[in-house]
């Protein structure tokens, strides 16, 4: 773990130049309140990143991140950059950002926040009280396995790519997964699609051999496809669940989903070292960006997490999360949570002015302790 506590605030593209500085707007003020001092700087990932340098993760922003201690990330990427390969396009900033600095556990919590039990498309009675915590390996699978590409095979193109997980990454994220059940209600479910592919035969024997090194978790195992279903049909039943890249990617989205809005939903990628990468999961919203329409609590629930993960300081992140939850009981909303249409006692604003609650709430909080 570094001794430094120097953050790398990358803003990206779309609403991520919007909702970051309001992030970073309550970060510096809750780490002021618990006498943390931490040093700011900024970088250049994306989109934004192609425009300037030409390259979607120029090499001083990778220095940079390399001698943080954590990276606050907004979004990459929009219809700008849609016509450039694949190679070149802002998304693989992000990937070559996780890459570089060895980010292979991904945690994506899935926590519906009681005021938002009718902003969710199930029932409420579905997913009130929904707690879930999704371990997605990161730096390898499908979307880093080589060879790749596109050639020509009997005239005609194929794309193809490549499905691969070694045994000492399967293990290290699992015990990832093992570990923090530990910490929750002691269930974890592995998910693969292990009765067709190779790749995820050897994820499940490899998760399974490791189950007798932590006696009070129950595994389990499914595959992929019901695991999609079992979310939308019964997802209180899971507690953490653990994948690879490719199937954390989608089945993180959908239980996104089941809080009600991707602007309500933070991440964290981790290092072995101590790094941390910590973005929401809301991607860049093009069709919003530049109104004041998006929801900064993603991004301010992703502070949360760096404070708790790479900070050592989770009386810091009770704090935002507790001011989080106030106020939305307070009825504030922006336009993504507001369910269908406003109801009594709530109000809708903007990005600015939803984290100025946040930070209303958070002196508040203070003055009641």
């Amino acid at each position: 773990m570094f001794d430094n506590k120097d953050i790398l605030v990358l803003s990206g593209d779309g609403i991520g130049t919007e909702v970051v500085p309001v992030a970073v707007e309550v970060m510096k003020d809750v780490a002021k309140r618990f006498g943390l001092t931490l040093c700011f700087s900024d970088g250049l990932i994306g989109g934004a990143a192609i425009d300037q340098t030409g390259s979607p993760l120029p090499e001083e922003t990778l220095t940079k991140a390399l001698s943080a201690r954590a990276v606050l990330l907004g979004a990459v990427g929009g219809p700008d950059w849609d016509d450039l390969p694949t190679l070149q396009r802002p998304e693989r900033g992000l990937l070559g950002l996780r890459s570089g600095l060895s980010l292979f556990a991904n945690l994506r919590p899935a926590l519906l926040f009681a005021p938002l039990a009718a902003a969710s498309s199930l029932k409420p009675e579905l997913v009130a009280g929904l707690d879930i915590l999704i371990v997605r390996e990161l730096t390898g699978g499908i979307y880093f396995g080589e060879p790749r590409g596109i050639e020509l095979r009997n005239n005609e193109r194929c794309g193809f790519n490549t499905y691969v997980y070694a045994e000492h990454e399967i293990e290290r994220i699992a015990r990832v997964a093992f570990e923090l059940a530990q910490k929750r209600n002691h269930r974890l479910c592995s998910v693969d699609k292990a009765n067709v592919l190779e790749v995820t035969q050897l994820w499940r024997e490899v998760v399974t051999s490791l189950a007798s090194d932590y006696p009070d978790v129950a595994l389990s195992h499914m595959y992929v496809d019901n695991a999609g279903m079992q979310l939308v049909r019964e997802p209180k039943q899971f507690d953490v669940m653990v994948t690879g890249n490719m199937f954390g990617d989608i089945l993180s989205d959908v239980a996104a989903m089941l809080t009600g809005s991707l602007g309500m939903l933070p991440s964290a990628s981790l290092a072995a070292d101590g790094r941390g990468l910590y973005e929401p999961v809301h991607g860049t919203a093009p069709d919003i960006a530049g109104q004041d329409k998006a929801n900064p609590l993603a991004t301010i629930l992703s502070v949360a997490m760096m404070f708790r993960y790479s900070l050592d300081a989770p009386a810091a992140a009770d704090v935002i999360e507790q001011a989080v939850d106030r106020v939305l009981e307070l009825g504030f909303r922006t336009g993504d949570i507001i369910g269908r249409g406003i109801q009594a006692g709530q109000t809708l604003i903007g990005t600015r002015a939803m984290g100025e609650q946040v930070l209303t709430q958070i002196e508040q909080l203070e003055q009641t302790t």
